[in-house]
């Protein structure tokens, strides 16, 4: 049951938890039908109901609130919606690992021995990990479960390639970062595989100094690990600050012209991207007309909405206008009877204006 509890939690973070969950599933199904382990048949119909309770709670709410059982899949905020559109605007080619698992396991791979070590030790990393697997189907049957620390691989893998989700890596093609932490994910693995293989080695040489020898070759193959992951900056670390660098930039540059507005005025704002700009300007979002202002469940578009109806006409809504080079705001929004008031612009960044709508002539900028 506590097992279950732990699975439904995963399946409520991650979607990768769903795939754990079907796997367990199917280890308990088999374990009562085909191992015939009656003693646990009722523990296993509990985990059962459990594990599924997470993704039919998904299914339901996106049901419910979009009218669309699968929107996270297919809807337009979706993994998949995002990949298209980003490839359209850049006219380039899918993703590396686009339909092919081969390449889509290198790419994910490459990323757990990038997040686990530097240089050659990558390499005794993934002898490590090998020899851990050797270790758990030939020592004993009672570590084979050590091997749902694999899932992860057969998840990434499976989404690089058919499910719309990319990684990209400063090493490989097309040399940039992105979602580098699903590394991250293999973590376990190297540890338990180190573990074990010390473990079998500290047994097996049979000097007295054999455990001592063995113990010391484990910290010292994780503290260099660490050292030169730390030396070179852990590459996570690395993908935060490169990819965030340019959009902050352009956030605080949107953020200390809105500090000049009156603090009483209203906005209309796409919010998907440049959220951090009210934040840092410490205004509350319910001053900012927004995308979820709408009903969801109204596709593609919710004519009675307040989102839709601020974009037909924002001077009867909001007394500025924040419009961003290719976001919604810019696309609908007509600016013959608005006034440009500040234009911002930043390296790596679309270009951001701020309209004045001459809704109220006493919410003027000061």
């Amino acid at each position: 049951v506590k097992c279950g509890w732990c699975v439904l939690g995963a399946c409520l973070t991650r979607y990768d938890g769903w795939l754990l969950a079907g796997v367990l599933c199917a280890a308990a199904v088999w374990a009562v039908v085909v191992a015939r382990q009656n003693t646990i048949r009722v523990g296993a119909a509990k985990f059962i109901l459990l594990a599924s309770i997470g993704p039919l709670l998904w299914l339901g709410y996106n049901a419910i609130v979009y009218r669309n059982a699968l929107e996270f899949a297919n809807g337009p905020y979706s993994a998949r919606s995002i990949e298209q559109h980003k490839t359209a605007l850049s006219a380039s080619s899918p993703h590396p690992g686009w339909h092919n698992l081969p390449v889509s396991f290198s790419y994910f791979f490459k990323s757990a021995e990038d997040n686990i070590g530097q240089g050659k030790l990558q390499i005794a990393w993934t002898i490590v990990l090998i020899a851990g697997a050797v270790i758990i189907l030939a020592w004993d049957r009672k570590l084979w479960p050590l091997l749902l620390l694999a899932v992860p691989m057969a998840f990434y893998t499976l989404s690089v390639a058919y499910g719309n989700i990319p990684i990209y890596l400063p090493i490989w093609w097309p040399f940039s970062y992105y979602n580098v932490r699903f590394g991250l994910e293999m973590i376990p693995a190297f540890a338990i595989a180190l573990a074990l293989v010390v473990h079998v080695l500290s047994t097996r040489i049979r000097k007295p100094s054999g455990p001592i020898a063995a113990a010391l070759s484990g910290v010292a193959l994780m503290a260099v690990s660490y050292g030169l992951v730390w030396r070179a900056q852990p590459i996570c670390y690395g993908e935060a600050s490169i990819n965030s660098r340019s959009r902050i930039a352009l956030d605080q540059a949107l953020a200390s012209t809105l500090l000049k507005l009156p603090r009483d005025s209203t906005l209309l704002m796409y919010l998907g991207d440049h959220v951090g700009a009210l934040q840092d300007a410490g205004i509350p979002l319910r001053r900012a007309i927004n995308e979820g202002n709408h009903r969801p469940w109204k596709t593609p578009s919710d004519p009675e909405g307040l989102w839709e109806r601020a974009l037909a006409d924002p001077r009867k809504y909001v007394d500025y206008v924040i419009s961003i080079d290719d976001d919604a705001v810019a696309e609908h929004v007509g600016r013959n009877d608005l006034t440009s008031m500040v234009v911002i612009r930043t390296i790596g960044q679309p270009t951001a204006t701020i309209y004045w709508t001459h809704r109220s002539a006493g919410n003027q900028a000061r």
